[in-house]
């Protein structure tokens, strides 16, 4: 009986380990239009927009050279960072740095459940990362179709 009460709570305490990092392939965000009602839309603009929309979510902004946005987010132990390249015309999100989120580099060489040795054909994260680029993604179309 306790064998059986010990393996079940074993394999309870895997299933929540495994569920708890699953990761995905990083989410970048490829050339998105800007798409405004405004005629005479300048790149500051833009600039404005994409600040508002993360500040709204809680990423921390910062243009830190003409034409690109670095946004960070920290979320208790995590931090995900994030470049955003813009001009009158698109943007794009791409990923730049993260703490916590299991993040693998393509090309880089991991052991599965099984002890097997493979190589990550594509970057991966946590899932959550590709939510928060998502719902970022979001937030900058919303800004944009304010202008």
């Amino acid at each position: 009986m306790k064998a059986r009460y010990l393996l079940v709570v074993l394999l309870g305490a895997v299933m929540a380990v495994t569920t708890g990092c699953r990761t995905n392939a990083v989410y970048n965000v490829p050339d998105q239009s800007v798409l405004t009602n405004k005629s005479q839309l300048t790149e500051e603009d833009v600039k404005k927009a994409i600040i508002r929309a993360g500040s709204s979510l809680g990423w921390n902004m910062f243009a830190d050279k003409p034409g690109n946005v670095l946004g960070t987010l920290r979320l208790r132990k995590h931090m995900a960072q994030v470049d955003i390249y813009y001009d009158l015309n698109k943007y794009n999100i791409t990923y730049k740095d993260s703490q916590n989120l299991n993040y693998e580099a393509a090309g880089s060489e991991y052991t599965d459940e099984d002890g097997n040795s493979h190589i990550n054909e594509n970057s991966t994260i946590h899932s959550n990362y590709n939510g928060w680029v998502q719902n970022l993604d979001r937030a900058i179309k919303a800004q944009l179709n304010t202008l």
